[in-house]
């Protein structure tokens, strides 16, 4: 077992989106190679409908893969080819927009007025960028929900875990989306394939990651399988933890317990040239899609 290190801890920040949107981002238009494939990724959480029901109006993106995934309230959303309809609670949408899409997502609260949610950005290579766009939609009650002897539990999105495989599939980054959560003072070790970027996002609860590479920090056990470990801050609310090379993540539960997405996927390692939501692979390939949104050539004819 090799404990993955922790190479940066941050907390999301507030940022305005769409038309008026108030959300946290926990990162995005910075140094795309950070967290390869990964390009940004927003928690949309709001108690308050007039911080949301202006939503997100139609915008364009093309070459990447935008995944949705709601934990209260709803998102109904349209695009450009016709294609619509509403993800509820626990729902996930991951949409390959490929040569380009225009579309629309606008939240709505749940009985308490109440909007939470997340959106990650995920790099297509330059093979794929100009596919034809697609959807999957996934319910709920699709996705497999694992819960340990400890009372651990991980719901399974994207990718293999613990026997267990998500219902979304054919993603260029072939990546694991996991939604865990870990009981009061319980301590998991979860592993994350060693050549996959990996990074945490903490939205309920804290808790304590390992660190097998930081020599600061309270100790938290003297070895495990032959490494000295320690133990990073308290992780909390809104908190990324961006991970180095490993094959495991080691957590310890604070006294309220910890829930967190653990994200990894394969790095693409390709030139990247980014405005906004289009990413292509050259300035000249991001003029010609500027270019085409003007003459409304954007969208391509489906063959």
């Amino acid at each position: 077992m090799s404990i993955r290190p922790i190479r940066e801890q941050s907390h999301a920040i507030p940022t305005l989106e769409g038309a008026g949107v108030k959300l946290h981002r926990a990162f995005g238009f910075q140094d795309p190679t950070d967290l390869d494939p990964f390009l940004l990724f927003d928690d949309f959480r709001n108690e308050r409908p007039e911080d949301f029901l202006r939503g997100f109006p139609w915008h364009p993106h093309r070459g990447i893969e935008t995944i949705t995934y709601v934990l209260s309230g709803t998102v109904e959303h349209g695009d450009s080819l016709g294609n619509q309809g509403v993800l509820g609670a626990g729902d996930v949408q991951w949409m390959t927009a490929g040569s380009g899409i225009l579309h629309q997502e606008m939240p709505q609260g749940n009985a308490q007025g109440q909007m939470h949610g997340f959106q990650l950005w995920a790099n297509l290579p330059a093979a794929q960028k100009m596919t034809a766009p697609r959807y999957q939609d996934v319910t709920g009650n699709d996705i497999p929900e694992i819960i340990d002897d400890d009372g651990t539990r991980v719901k399974v999105i994207v990718g293999t875990f613990w026997g267990q495989t998500g219902p979304v599939d054919g993603i260029a980054a072939d990546p694991q989306y996991l939604d865990i959560y870990v009981p009061p003072g319980v301590k998991k070790s979860f592993p994350v394939d060693t050549y996959k970027r990996a990074f945490a996002y903490v939205f309920d609860g804290a808790g304590q990651f390992a660190d097998a590479s930081n020599p600061t920090g309270v100790l938290l056990e003297k070895e495990v399988m032959g490494q000295e470990v320690n133990i990073r801050d308290m992780s909390g609310n809104r908190t990324l933890i961006r991970f180095g090379t490993g094959d495991t993540v080691t957590v310890q539960a604070g006294p309220e317990g910890i829930r967190f997405l653990l994200i990894s996927g394969a790095p693409i390692q390709e030139p990247v040239a980014w405005h906004g939501p289009i990413v292509m692979n050259t300035q000249a390939e991001l003029r010609q899609a500027m270019a085409e949104l003007r003459n409304g050539t954007f969208i391509r004819p489906a063959h």
